[in-house]
């Protein structure tokens, strides 16, 4: 009783710090955003040591440093644009279908304006007749059209006789495109969902895939240089302590596992661009509806190699681009085996 009375006092001033920390930045008030940021952190400090301890035991690197300048520019150049992408992937928009929406909204409303004002008489333009619109009744009228327009354009998307029901998300209560899921860590619909990445804190999808697939060439690009210049300073003949020994290996014990994790992501992203799949349509490509029917090496929105890699690297000038199903036609064509033929007339390509 009386521990928990000397207590009292401290646990007081620790919660009037926390609540005046979380009025100061009210991000930290949210446990998701709290454990979002310590990650960040984390991974932000685990680059700092990993490059700290190096330069600070290795003083070949640093003699290296002052004769060929150059080398470590372009290491530290690798390293800080490591974080800037890391920073940019977090913060960049995976693509969600209720902004698609309402892009889609607005630019339907903007076009419905325009057609309205081209129907007016020319006496209403010249000012002799005035045309009084009540504008929340105007505006009710134009989103009930847009919400027609985006179920008739998602619905085109789909095979005849499909249901609105079916694709109608419970949690958003909106119409989902083909290759869009619901998130449940981001609470939002998401287009092409690949998955939500825990160490980057959103989800990644067609709108920042390719900038996920750039910050992990580079993190495992700066992981291989960091993990040379460990080896290179084991091997070198300079008498140091021990412990400095000891604490290097462990380093690259565990820079070695993360090496390896990330080629393999490296690899396997790769092979999702190549054949324009997401990582939640190959895992659970029998759960999915619209994915059921088709065979396992057919690849429904592939439009050969060279086609995948231009409109993942260079085609994203919107973000919202929806993908249609395949028609029956399209599929067959796709699941006939290759030929000689078709490796001259490029087809895979």
């Amino acid at each position: 009783m009386k521990m928990a009375e000397l207590c009292r006092p401290f646990r007081d001033i620790r919660d009037r710090v926390v609540d005046r920390c979380y009025h100061l930045f009210p991000c930290l008030s949210d446990p998701a955003r709290r454990s979002s940021l310590g990650l960040k952190v984390a991974l932000v400090m685990m680059h700092l040591i990993y490059v700290g301890v190096l330069f600070l035991f290795d003083r070949d690197l640093i003699e290296k440093t002052r004769k060929e300048p150059w080398y470590t520019a372009l290491y530290l150049l690798l390293f800080f644009a490591t974080l800037a992408q890391y920073f940019f992937t977090s913060g960049s928009s995976p693509g969600y279908v209720l902004d698609a929406m309402r892009i889609a909204n607005e630019t339907d409303a903007r076009i419905r304006k325009a057609s309205m004002a081209s129907k007016q008489p020319a006496s209403s333009k010249n000012g002799n007749f005035v045309v009084t619109v009540d504008g929340s009744q105007l505006s009710k009228n134009l989103l009930g059209n847009n919400a027609a327009s985006w179920t008739k354009m998602v619905m085109d998307m789909y095979p005849l006789g499909t249901s609105v029901r079916n694709l109608t998300c419970t949690y958003c209560n909106v119409m989902q495109p083909p290759r869009a899921k619901h998130c449940h860590d981001c609470d939002r619909c998401v287009l092409q969902f690949d998955h939500h990445c825990v160490w980057l804190g959103t989800c990644i999808g067609q709108g920042n895939h390719c900038r996920f697939w750039w910050y992990i060439c580079e993190e495992t690009a700066l992981c291989l240089w960091t993990g040379i210049l460990y080896i290179q300073y084991l091997k070198s003949n300079i008498s140091r302590a021990w412990w400095m020994d000891a604490i290097m290996i462990v380093l690259l014990i565990t820079l070695s596992i993360s090496l390896i994790f990330l080629l393999l992501l490296l690899l396997f992203h790769s092979y999702l661009v190549l054949t324009n799949q997401t990582t939640y349509e190959l895992v659970r490509r029998r759960r999915i509806p619209y994915l059921r029917g088709i065979p396992e090496r057919v690849y429904p929105f592939s439009q050969g190699v060279c086609r995948n890699l231009y409109n993942f690297c260079c085609a994203r000038s919107s973000i919202y681009n929806m993908e249609p199903l395949p028609t029956a036609e399209e599929l067959a064509d796709k699941s006939r085996p290759f030929t000689c033929l078709d490796v001259l007339t490029c087809r895979c390509c």
